[in-house]
């Protein structure tokens, strides 16, 4: 009986062998037929994280890879994407097609490491490879794409208007559930170019990007400098380069090839006015006179306006979303206020006017996004705190007589705080410990001019008008201590307030006459963009370019650099 049932157990245990055996071979001849065995993506996803470890990509503002490569496999059992039965899918040639196509965007193609993805998919899309190969190659595909995705539309450097991590960020915008989507709906090419930001102002830049593309690729010799010991050429002087301007003017737009030739090498029109167009395109004062920094502005490298395109879409790229409605937006370098009817949407502004903005060495304007939720007729100007200690203290220590001159005075802290205007030893103590603090009362030397619009923010910005008229007539206008001032508030005022009828053009007029301080609040608060961008295209297509008055095209493209830099190293580390 024992002998029986030892049999009958070996029986049974050859029987569940059999089993387990012919089940462990069905597995391996199903996973070999499908391409990568499921460890082969684990292992990948494995040595990615490894590797930007070791290059520190998340000290360049690069995500964790790692999170999104489980996420994008994990939900598939760790399937590969784009390769099976040995070799790789043909929808990864059309991925790759996308990738090569970075340039439109302004972006670097080894940020993506697109000649190793086209080399390998060109091999890998004939023949039986190995697993572990076409692992590889799936995984690097697959996060060049989600590197795409991300950098095309949040950016590639932490956004200037908002402190949360990028991680935070990718929120508003998942790559991976986008690439999900364009592989199940096979609407790769589709889903990337919607991951770009949709406003007219980012598409028009774009569009100059690849004309500017086209221009660089014809000859582009520097014009000749003016003769020696001439400072500038006027309209009717001679100039030995008036036909060589003639076609540089044909070249970038700013002269029809219609135009007659120059005779005589005589700098007249129509060569004036093509000048005057590409001053005015430039930053610069649209007087026609033809002189050094014209000259230098008409000889700058077409790749130096192409890197300035390329910054400026970047800079676009941490813009938030807009909802339809008003918005207001200033460019710093531009010294230029828009405003807009329908919001980033909106074919062309409703108001334009120049602006004055920070001083670029001491004071300069931060890019934000704020609310506009008031506005205040005949404001006080409570001078800061900084302004208050660096600058007023020592001239009221040189010249106690500066406050009355000024229509200024001293204001105790609390709520029944008292109103002083004794210069003195005690008052000028409590003004630098924060004691007492400063305003100029409102009037006709007021810093604010006749009217504020107030918008809420942690850097104390807000745009006013100023008495100070004379300086909107210079071309550069950074001039204040971080506040925007206006050329035509009361333009404003109307723009913000016409959705409140009883706030009509005259009552606004009347408003900003001198008087007694009065806020008024908006019925609906107004999104209030600044920003910072050297390229920009207006409503007509037409590039423009300004100075980068606060190097931060400077900054951006070390950044840039130092990422580019740790990507590199970070592929090559890969393969």
């Amino acid at each position: 009986m024992v002998a029986h049932s030892w049999r009958n157990e070996i029986r049974l245990l050859r029987t569940l062998a059999a089993v387990i055996v012919g089940f462990v071979i069905g597995v391996a001849q199903a996973v070999a037929a499908a391409g990568p065995s499921l460890p082969d993506i684990r292992a990948e996803i494995e040595f990615a994280a490894a590797q930007a470890q070791r290059a520190n990509l998340r000290a360049f503002n690069v995500q964790d890879d790692r999170i999104w490569l489980e996420r994008f496999y994990g939900n598939v059992a760790y399937a590969p994407a784009w390769s099976s039965a040995g070799k790789a899918r043909p929808a990864s040639a059309e991925a790759i097609a996308q990738l090569q196509a970075v340039p439109t965007r302004g972006l670097a193609l080894a940020d993506y490491d697109v000649e190793w993805l086209a080399t390998q998919g060109r091999r890998l899309t004939t023949g039986e490879h190995p697993d572990q190969e076409l692992a590889h190659f799936d995984v690097s595909l697959t996060l060049a794409l989600l590197h795409y995705l991300a950098d095309s539309h949040l950016g590639r450097l932490r956004s200037a208007y908002t402190d949360v991590p990028f991680q935070v960020r990718t929120l508003a915008f998942d790559p991976v559930e986008q690439l999900r989507t364009a592989l199940a709906q096979d609407r790769l090419a589709q889903v990337i170019a919607a991951a770009e930001p949709g406003f007219p102002i980012y598409r028009r830049l774009k569009t100059a990007l690849a004309q500017y593309r086209q221009l660089a690729a014809q000859p582009f010799s520097p014009l000749p400098e003016l003769p020696k010991g001439v400072r500038k050429s006027e309209p009717g002087a001679s100039y030995p380069g008036a036909a060589a301007l003639r076609e540089r003017l044909i070249l970038l737009g700013d002269l029809s090839a219609a135009a007659p030739a120059t005779l005589d090498n005589r700098y007249e029109q129509p060569l004036v006015d093509g000048v005057r167009l590409f001053q005015d395109r430039h930053g610069l004062e649209p007087d026609g006179v033809l002189g050094k920094q014209t000259l230098a502005e008409l000889n700058m490298p077409l790749a130096t306006r192409i890197r300035q395109i390329e910054l400026s879409m970047e800079r676009l790229r941490w813009l938030p979303y807009f909802p339809d409605g008003p918005l207001i937006a200033v460019n710093i370098p531009s010294f230029k206020l828009w405003a807009f009817d329908a919001g980033p949407s909106s074919p062309e502004p409703a108001l334009a006017m120049r602006a004055i903005v920070g001083q670029s060495m001491r004071t300069q304007t931060p890019a934000f996004v704020g609310e506009m939720r008031y506005i205040e007729f005949n404001p006080y100007w409570n001078v800061p705190p900084s302004i208050a200690r660096k600058e007023i203290i020592p001239k009221l220590q040189r010249d106690p007589a500066y406050l009355e001159r000024n229509d200024m005075e001293f204001v105790g802290t609390g709520k029944n705080a008292a109103v002083s205007t004794t210069v003195d030893a005690a008052a000028l103590a409590a003004l630098g410990a924060g004691q007492l603090r400063v305003r100029q009362r409102p009037g006709a030397t007021n810093a604010l001019g006749t009217i504020k619009f107030g918008l809420p923010n942690s850097e104390d910005i807000y745009l006013h008008a100023t008495p100070a008229k004379q300086l909107f007539a210079r071309s550069r206008r950074d001039f204040s201590h971080g506040c925007i001032r206006l050329e035509n508030p009361g333009a404003l005022a109307q723009f913000v307030l016409r959705d409140q009828p009883e706030w009509s053009a005259e009552r606004i007029e009347a408003g900003m006459a001198p008087g007694k301080t009065h806020t008024v609040r908006l019925a609906t608060p107004i999104p209030v963009v600044i920003f910072y961008t050297t390229a920009i295209a207006d409503h007509e297509g037409r590039a423009l370019f300004v100075a980068d008055v606060y190097r931060l095209d400077e900054s951006s493209e070390r950044a840039l650099a130092r990422r580019s830099d740790a990507l590199a190293a970070y592929w090559g580390l890969r393969h």
